[in-house]
């Protein structure tokens, strides 16, 4: 029986073809890449320098922070959060750096230095100053719907929704939440 002679014809590739295709792919998860961490840094690397004193000892003037604009499409803004707004729609408005404290529905009254809401004494978790100018609410603010009455921890120097210039902050001038010391990278780190 005869056997056939085996091909020795050596099957030639592309080279060309395979160096594109490697390129293309290349190119697109850069691309993909790029675009994702364009979004990342949008959402959640949005920084502001702190320029007054009425967030100390949390965050100084001269520290930056970063800013998660996304997270209150996400969950509400709660108690005790720090929030970054503007004082009104516009773009160019000066940033403010505030806490939390009365949430929509609610009356946040002072008095003796206390924070009372609804009528109760509002206890933090920090050891933050009794406030000696209760302003506005001493007696008594009510917060509207879409509406937040904020603080600075710094409370006796601080311009806050205490103060008829400032007053309760719409929502749809907050930023976004503060998260993150970025600078001096001595303070590096979370936000309390």
């Amino acid at each position: 029986m005869k056997s056939k002679p085996v091909s020795t014809k050596v099957r030639r590739t592309n080279w060309y073809g395979r160096k594109s295709g490697v390129i293309t792919t290349w190119v697109v998860e850069i691309f993909v890449t790029l675009v994702l961490a364009a979004l990342f840094a949008f959402a959640f690397c949005s920084g502001v320098t702190i320029q007054e004193n009425s967030m100390d000892p949390t965050v100084v003037a001269g520290e930056t922070v970063l800013i998660n604009r996304i997270a209150y499409t996400v969950s509400g803004v709660k108690r005790g959060d720090l929030i970054a707004y503007r004082t009104n729609d516009k773009t160019d408005a000066s940033v403010h750096v505030k806490r939390v404290i009365g949430l929509p529905g609610e009356k946040i009254q002072i008095r003796d230095g206390l924070i009372l809401i609804n009528g109760k004494t509002y206890f933090e978790d920090t050891d933050l100053p009794g406030i000696n100018n209760p302003g506005l609410a001493e007696e008594g603010v009510t917060v509207k719907d879409g509406e937040y009455f904020v603080l600075g921890d710094n409370r006796n120097m601080s311009e806050d929704s205490r103060f008829a210039d400032v007053g309760n902050i719409q929502k749809g001038y907050i930023i976004g939440k503060v998260w993150l010391i970025s600078s001096p990278f001595s303070e590096f780190g979370l936000v309390k």
